[in-house]
């Protein structure tokens, strides 16, 4: 899953591909490089962002759905919480529907996917951090609520993909025991979407001071364990090295992949 986000403030790339032109390039781009998915964002969700209205949301990246609808050979989510702009983004050519929230921000965007036939991605988060919680123990029960909302609406289990959500609402030490305590959420029998690409939590590895953009050898290392603990999407920035680095993950340990 390639980002592209058309946000002024985003973490990593924020300003970059806000114009409807260097949108389409960059969307261009990362098909060439090998995505799968395009993720289309219009509100930053990094730590101390701040929250935009439906309305601003939706000018930003409706323009370039709507540009881009019929151009690519793969799918468009729209990365967001909210109901109307989910609704607006799907009638406008997104396919699925990708929501830091888990559906419990805005429970009516559960019943939109549906009336699209859209699938979701479903992410855990959480409103504060506490280190003293069992992290995967939340995540299980948040994916529960999750999983309640989704099939009331009409949502089919087969429709539904899980993400732990590392790099948010969690403790860097949670982060870590997110990515490696993944079997335990690929247990609940669910597709899972893991983003770790160029976050904080790896500069905290790293011997000096880091900007995201030089974080892509620890976003590849991070995707790789990701990939051979379950994990069937990684939502990048790099698309080009990660389709080698996943490669390699693929014919390890799922070798019919290759056939």
């Amino acid at each position: 899953m390639g980002i592209l986000n058309v946000t002024p403030d985003s973490f990593s790339d924020g300003g970059l591909f806000r114009g409807e032109a260097e949108a389409q390039a960059q969307a261009e781009r990362l098909v060439a490089e090998g995505a799968a998915i395009l993720d289309i964002g219009g509100e930053s969700t990094r730590p101390g962002h701040t929250p935009v209205p439906a309305e601003e949301e939706q000018a930003r990246v409706l323009p370039v759905i709507r540009a881009l609808d019929g151009r690519l050979p793969i799918p468009i989510s729209i990365d967001t919480y909210k109901a109307s702009t989910a609704d607006l983004a799907l009638a406008a050519g997104a396919k699925i529907v990708n929501d830091v929230w888990g559906l419990q921000r805005e429970p009516d965007i559960a019943s939109v996917a549906a009336a699209h036939g859209a699938p979701v991605m479903i992410m855990h988060n959480r409103e504060t951090i506490d280190p003293a919680i069992d992290i995967v123990a939340d995540m299980l029960a948040f994916f529960e609520r999750s999983l309640t909302i989704a099939r009331k609406a009409g949502i089919p289990d087969g429709d539904i993909v899980l993400d732990p959500g590392v790099g948010f609402g969690k403790t860097w030490e949670q982060h870590l025991e997110a990515l490696r305590r993944l079997p335990e959420i690929r247990a609940l029998g669910f597709p899972l979407l893991v983003g770790v690409s160029r976050k904080s939590l790896l500069g905290r590895l790293h011997d000096k001071e880091t900007k995201p953009a030089d974080r892509l050898y620890g976003s590849l290392a991070a995707h790789a364990v990701a990939g051979t603990l379950g994990a069937d999407i990684v939502r990048v920035h790099d698309v080009g090295a990660h389709v080698d680095a996943m490669r390699v993950v693929d014919a390890v340990m799922r070798p019919e992949s290759r056939r």
